[in-house]
């Protein structure tokens, strides 16, 4: 009798490690933290800059004031950026609009005039949450003909002017003293409303059934739908989100320009995914934290704060003499788009080495 044949079976191969390899575990916490290595080395270089004014109380102060709006306007930026929707366009209109509605509404009351304004935005957000997020348009396009329309609607209303605030009155007189309001001998209020929008912000992220449903939708739309996660509502409440923060920061402008106007709140649109992104939250979706994103403000602020103090002595190079060399608002503009344009591509990069490319 002759014997079966032996059969060479082979084994399964050994199920995937699911621990994140020690590499990729650097680029995450690089990603996350690694913005506040550049705001120590921004505290380092500051005294060297400026030794008699850096580090003052007036000086630091006014570096935070200046960036509050800005990062108030971020902590809505970073929902939109988290479920892999880039950026809301029409943020610079939300922020005009809702300062235009917030004087308007000043004859019935200081109250009702808060309320309007934040409503105002509430509105604009609901439509693109609904376009974007139901009906799955481009957000970018979307969101850029809305910023147009709510420009070429408040000057259609109003003819081109501008809306002053009456400070005859107990409610105009509140609004316009609204965003230098004294709160411990310092106008403070700014920094306080971007200190809750940025505690509130990341219980809502990272601590939420809603957060972890954006998190899983900004990683991968499709896994997300198939698990029965409502995906289109998640979406279209970022830009809620987003559209709310936003007003509240343009009221505050309004107040600071004493006058609404169409032109409020220009710019702030890329500043803002500017700070979410230096942050280590990643256009890709689904990574990212807020903590990162408060430190992209803070290092917006200190960098800003750095160039303006910064002067640099008179150069002789050959048969050229230069005079003292400051860095003005424009040159700033252009660095901070240089660093906007090196930390996305370093990113990118990471992500391709880690084997994540979402590009």
């Amino acid at each position: 009798m002759t014997e079966p044949p032996m059969i060479h079976t082979v084994p399964p191969p050994p199920p995937p490690d699911g621990r994140m390899p020690a590499s990729n575990r650097f680029v995450g916490v690089l990603n996350v933290l690694g913005v506040y290595i550049l705001v120590a080395a921004l505290f380092a270089i500051g005294p060297l800059v400026s030794p008699a004014k850096f580090l003052t109380e007036l000086n630091l102060l006014s570096a935070l004031q200046s960036v509050a709006l800005m990062g108030i306007v971020a902590m809505g930026v970073a929902f939109i950026t988290y479920s892999r929707h880039y950026v809301d366009l029409s943020i610079p209109g939300i922020m005009a609009i809702s300062g235009v509605v917030a004087v308007w509404a000043l004859k019935f009351g200081f109250a009702a005039s808060m309320l309007a304004g934040l409503a105002a935005g509430a509105a604009v957000g609901v439509v693109n949450g609904l376009v974007v997020g139901y009906l799955r348009l481009n957000p970018i396009i979307w969101t850029l003909a809305v910023a147009s329309v709510l420009s070429g609607l408040i000057r259609w209303v109003y003819s081109g002017q501008q809306l002053y605030p009456d400070e005859r009155t107990s409610a105009g007189w509140e609004f316009l003293n609204l965003y230098n309001c004294q709160i411990l001998g310092k106008p403070l209020l700014p920094a306080i409303v971007l200190v809750v929008a940025a505690v509130a912000a990341h219980l809502l992220m990272h601590h939420t059934a809603y957060g972890a449903s954006l998190k899983l939708t900004g990683s991968n739309y499709e896994a997300a739908r198939l698990s029965g996660i409502p995906v289109r509502r998640v979406v279209g409440l970022t830009f809620v989100i987003s559209s709310v923060t936003s007003a509240a920061a343009g009221i505050l402008l309004t107040s600071f320009n004493k006058v609404g106007a169409e032109y409020v709140g220009k710019g702030y649109d890329f500043m803002a995914v500017t700070a979410v992104v230096l942050g280590g939250m990643t256009l890709a979706g689904g990574r990212g934290n807020v903590i990162g994103v408060l430190g992209g403000v803070i290092a917006i602020a200190l960098m800003t704060n750095v160039m303006s103090l910064m002067r640099i002595p008179p150069l002789h190079i050959g048969p050229w003499a230069f005079g003292e060399i400051t860095i003005g608002t424009f040159w700033q503009n252009i660095i901070q788009g240089a660093i906007f344009i090196l930390v996305v591509g370093i990113n990118s990069l990471s992500l391709r080495k880690a084997g994540r490319d979402d590009s």
